[in-house]
């Protein structure tokens, strides 16, 4: 699956000032509603790991789909300032933290892991793949360990000569595996969606 042609997404304005009035920090949450839409990942009362989770859109959507019953914990560099639910913490730590205190606390058994994370772009196509890789890869692994027996897994990642060899690894974890790209993202973007279903 190739990313579009590097055109201006005539949608981008649009998502920007619609994520402003429905109360969303970023845009972003667009592209997760496009995801479950499709997909049906989460559901009323689930436990869920968002990768990633600054500034928060995705965990306020999330949060809204488990319900007061469900859990949403996020990881991310920053701090998330938007206002959460009860059922959401927002965890400042590092992804590739080796503390197993602080991965203690994170827990584990969820029905979900999310990853939005992206790198800091450079420019250069394939040094920006290699780095995206780079999480993806570690978001991977923390799904592996976090997700619980027929769980599911969403990812971000920015399409290059690798994504397929890594597609590959993540379907060998599940028993369904997608790749999407949902029309919230804006054209001139690389990024696309592995998404993992049932854990074996």
């Amino acid at each position: 699956m190739k990313p579009d042609g590097f055109r201006k997404n005539p949608w981008s304005d649009h998502y920007t000032h619609l994520a402003r009035k429905t109360g969303y920090p970023a845009r972003s949450v667009f592209k997760l509603q496009e995801i479950q839409r499709k997909y049906r990942l989460i559901k009323k009362g689930h436990r869920i790991l968002d990768l990633g989770c600054a500034p928060g859109s995705w965990m306020m959507y999330a949060s809204e789909l488990t319900g007061d019953r469900g859990l949403v914990v996020g990881l991310d560099l920053k701090p998330v300032t938007v206002s959460l639910a009860p059922h959401v913490t927002a965890l400042v730590m590092d992804v590739f933290s080796e503390d197993a205190s602080a991965w203690e606390a994170v827990g584990s058994g969820f029905n979900v892991v999310l990853s939005d994370m992206a790198p800091d772009t450079t420019g250069a196509k394939d040094v920006d793949a290699i780095r995206s890789l780079q999480l993806s890869e570690r978001a991977f692994s923390i799904a592996r360990d976090r997700l619980a027996s027929g769980g599911s897994f969403v990812c971000k990642i920015f399409f290059g000569e690798d994504v397929k060899a890594f597609s590959e690894i993540v379907r060998k974890a599940f028993s369904q595996l997608k790749l999407f790209k949902p029309e919230a993202i804006r054209k001139a973007s690389r990024e696309i969606y592995i998404i993992g279903m049932n854990k074996l």
